[in-house]
């Protein structure tokens, strides 16, 4: 419950003094990236396998055709996207959903269906989470696009190495989730002090 109100007060207060920034980056999209949508929407899975719109700044093209793995320097990410992505800017509208209690600051990132529909025993428990902005597996593969993008199928590469890693993370930081370690794991994001996974050689 704590954690709960935490993440609503929180959030609310984050929105009100990001107002300008978000402000700023929304007239920048309109101005770089025309013909298209301000906010990006996806359904994704939240807590209790339960649906969800996360809404987050677009990055990509509008018409675009390509899979939920997203590789640095792919064509459909604009140039003024891949600044958004890099600096994680393009995830500041989910304070939204933090203050609507679809997700919290700390947890699992929420997954598109199809993957989510892959966790299978103890795994599930992961879904008793409300989704996070961040998290320790989050932390370890922010790089997660230039991991992709240095392999040969980044989708095969993907399901068979980044997302079982995640997942054991995951289910570790549902076993041992603490509030203050969930503090801890903010402002190792705000700072950007953590471990990167290693790019393949």
């Amino acid at each position: 419950m704590f954690k709960y109100l935490f993440d609503r007060t929180a959030s609310l207060v984050g929105l009100l003094v990001l107002l300008p920034i978000l402000i700023v980056i929304s007239f920048l999209i309109k101005v770089k990236m025309p013909g298209g949508p301000v906010i990006f929407t996806q359904r994704r899975v939240g807590r209790n396998g339960q649906l969800f719109t996360m809404y987050k700044f677009r990055s990509m093209t509008v018409s675009h055709s390509g899979s939920s793995v997203s590789v640095a320097g792919e064509s459909r990410i604009t140039p003024f996207g891949s600044i958004l992505r890099k600096y994680k800017l393009d995830e500041l509208p989910e304070l939204w959903n933090v203050l609507k209690g679809d997700m919290s600051f700390v947890g699992p990132r929420p997954d598109v269906p199809g993957y989510a529909d892959r966790l299978q025993g103890e795994d599930r428990l992961i879904l008793k989470l409300r989704p996070g902005i961040t998290g320790p597996a989050s932390l370890k593969y922010a790089n997660e696009e230039e991991i992709l993008a240095q392999v040969s199928d980044p989708v095969k590469y993907n399901d068979e190495v980044i997302f079982p890693d995640k997942v054991r993370i995951n289910l570790n930081y549902y076993h041992n989730h603490t509030f203050w370690g969930d503090i801890r794991l903010i402002f190792q994001t705000i700072f950007r002090s953590y471990e990167l996974a290693e790019i393949p050689k």
